[in-house]
């Protein structure tokens, strides 16, 4: 028997992430096992939030596969310069 892939979504329990969970899951197939980490919430053992930061998460929804972040879930986050390049905190 194969070993099964590892899939974790990381979320913030808001809307947006709850409707990639849902995707996921729907997609995922019997070879996966998804594993979802609400790093609102948090773990018992804070497993969730450091392994958030060990794959370089800034912003939620994220996936990983098998211990990598997904390509598409690589973004930076939010960038602050350019909020303020944007008009941010300019009167």
């Amino acid at each position: 028997m194969c070993q099964k892939r590892k899939i974790e979504v990381f979320t913030a329990g808001c809307p947006v992430c709850e409707e990639t969970v849902k995707q996921v899951k729907e997609v995922a197939c019997s070879s996966c096992e998804v594993i979802v980490y609400d790093l609102n919430k948090g773990c018992e053992t804070n497993e969730c939030r450091d392994k958030a930061k060990e794959y370089g998460i800034k912003s939620v929804p994220a996936v990983a596969i098998d211990g990598k972040l997904s390509s598409c879930c690589t973004n930076d986050g939010v960038d602050i310069e350019a909020l303020k390049a944007a008009g941010l905190g300019q009167p």
